[in-house]
């Protein structure tokens, strides 16, 4: 598991995590449902807080925010836009999905979720700090 670079929540945004987490909407649901128990190794999260915000689905590890839009969205994409950008500057990338999109197929997102996430991940995890050092060309230490 890699560190989280996700921002620490502000005041208050647990609270209103816990609360989102209880009054899902059906595709939030049936996407958690595909989601949850770490398939193929990805760990999400949901309704992650994170700064001011609050993640729809989060997997620390690929560095990557899920947002299901519902029609409210279309109302507010200077804000997604925001929320967006303030998530990269802190080095996570935001896939956005059409909630009509997984009600009409919840495991095809799902799949194509996983496979961003996968194709995120770093080929070696980091060495822990104060860990062995490097090993040379024949597998023995420097």
């Amino acid at each position: 598991m890699f560190k989280d670079v996700a921002p620490h929540a502000r005041d208050g945004g647990i609270g209103r995590a816990r609360r989102l987490r209880r009054q899902m909407t059906l595709p939030e649901v049936l996407l958690w449902q595909r989601l949850r128990g770490a398939p193929r190794g990805c760990k999400f999260r949901r309704q992650h807080p994170s700064g001011p915000y609050v993640l729809d689905f989060y997997c620390s590890d690929a560095r990557l925010a899920i947002e299901v839009d519902g029609a409210a969205h279309a109302m507010r994409r200077e804000r997604d836009e925001r929320r967006d950008d303030w998530l990269a500057q802190a080095g996570i990338d935001t896939l956005r999905i059409a909630a009509a999109r997984i009600l009409a197929s919840p495991d095809d997102v799902a799949d194509a979720i996983l496979a961003c996430a996968i194709a995120r991940l770093p080929l070696h995890h980091p060495a822990a700090p104060g860990g062995p050092p490097p090993r040379d060309e024949l597998g023995e230490e420097r």
